[in-house]
């Protein structure tokens, strides 16, 4: 009998969508895509070079299981170089994707019962590990009007006695809202009265910014650095989706203990992934900046599109590579055929099925109203995926 734990838990909505539009391209259907969390971008090539350079060397070995102590150096340099923040090696632990880190980050942190802070719309693997820790989700409902950020206000009002921890990304997943350090201030105002909470600050799409530098809530409150778990990796900064590499910066007992869980669950990440890792932190950021160049030319261009489209609403996020319009215009409209449109998510169906045209919908992350585009994808693609749209909207009454 399959365990209740597995019973319960929720596929990820995006991998799921981007699952069936891959299998109707298979089928012969023409399907747009903007349903993937992945840049189009190559890695760039002083990184793929370190990184044939370690197989060529017989670089085959297991590591330390924290990872190698040079990548923990890169780190801790790169830290100090481009957060201003200081960390010894022995405060990081290297792992198999972001995704990795801030879960064996709850495990480590959470038992049965305790309240996890989780601000939607949320990035959809969070409320299952929680889960699977055997934890609380509270979620808190923002608002498209303050651009889907967190209030000191709601903060203050959804912490208990049980609460433990809150997680906080900026730039955001799905929304690419960005805190700025006033709004990151005004939450560790609150979170300094309340020191049973810990925060797990996702920072993974810290490169893709646009108007505004990465701010850490380490920047704007040092004086909560023991309770802070700091989550990045290189996935989408430098284009390295599958050489699976992330990692976490913390206090010493966090990370032995997401070490003893990672110990016995996966051990350390690739050995050449962790040398191509070292590389991209000592490398050239050229390439990253160019790449954040394109994506902002994209996002100015979804979001110009976006709000020419009646009922839609669209703010323009300050990174990462999401748009999330509002278009609860359209929730309980009908399809030709009568049907109604109930929810974001049959919306987003119809349109893949009808219109070939992959989105998430917003029910995924926690918020009905919204839709999540990714415009990790070429300008062709994101202008027939306009068109898509709009066809598909207008076809709604």
């Amino acid at each position: 009998m399959i365990s209740k734990r597995a019973q319960n838990l929720q596929p990820s909505a995006t991998l799921k969508v981007t699952g069936r539009a891959k299998e109707l391209k298979r089928q012969g259907k023409s399907i747009v895509s903007l349903s993937a969390g992945e840049p189009d971008f190559k890695t760039p090539k002083h990184i793929c070079d370190a990184a044939i350079k370690a197989i060529e060397e017989g670089f085959h070995g297991y590591t330390m299981n924290p990872g190698t102590p040079e990548l923990r150096e890169a780190i801790c340099a790169k830290l100090k170089r481009d957060n201003s923040l200081d960390y010894d090696p022995s405060q990081i632990i290297c792992s198999n994707g972001a995704k990795q880190s801030v879960g064996f980050s709850i495990l480590a942190l959470i038992d049965p019962g305790d309240e996890v802070i989780i601000p939607a719309p949320y990035w959809v693997s969070y409320p299952e590990m929680v889960r699977l820790a055997d934890g609380k989700s509270i979620t808190i409902r923002t608002s498209f009007e303050n651009n889907f950020k967190l209030t000191p206000e709601q903060l203050e009002e959804a912490i208990t006695e049980k609460t433990k921890a809150l997680i906080l990304c900026s730039p955001s997943n799905p929304t690419g809202a960005q805190y700025t350090a006033k709004e990151l201030e005004g939450l560790a105002e609150v979170l300094r009265e309340h020191p049973q909470v810990y925060i797990i600050s996702d920072e993974i799409y810290e490169y893709i910014v646009f108007e505004e530098e990465h701010v850490s809530i380490l920047n704007v409150a040092p004086d909560l650095k023991d309770r802070v778990v700091l989550i990045n990796g290189f996935s989408k900064g430098f284009a390295m989706t599958g050489w699976r590499l992330g990692y976490l910066a913390a206090h010493n007992d966090i990370v032995s203990a997401v070490s003893k869980i990672q110990s016995q669950e996966t051990s350390a990440p690739s050995s050449i992934s962790q040398k191509a890792g070292e590389a991209a932190y000592k490398g050239s950021l050229e390439e990253v900046e160019a790449m954040r160049e394109q994506f902002k030319k994209r996002r100015d261009y979804l979001v110009n599109a976006l709000n020419t489209l009646k009922g839609v609403s669209c703010f323009s996020p300050g990174g990462a590579f999401y748009v999330f319009p509002d278009i609860s215009h359209y929730i309980g409209t009908k399809k030709q055929d009568g049907t109604p449109i109930g929810s974001s998510t049959d919306l987003c169906l119809y349109l893949l099925d009808e219109f070939g045209l992959a989105l998430v919908p917003g029910d995924a992350f926690g918020e009905p109203n919204g839709i999540r585009l990714s415009y990790a994808a070429s300008m062709n693609d994101l202008e027939e995926a306009m068109k898509r749209l709009k066809e598909g909207l207008a076809s709604l009454t």
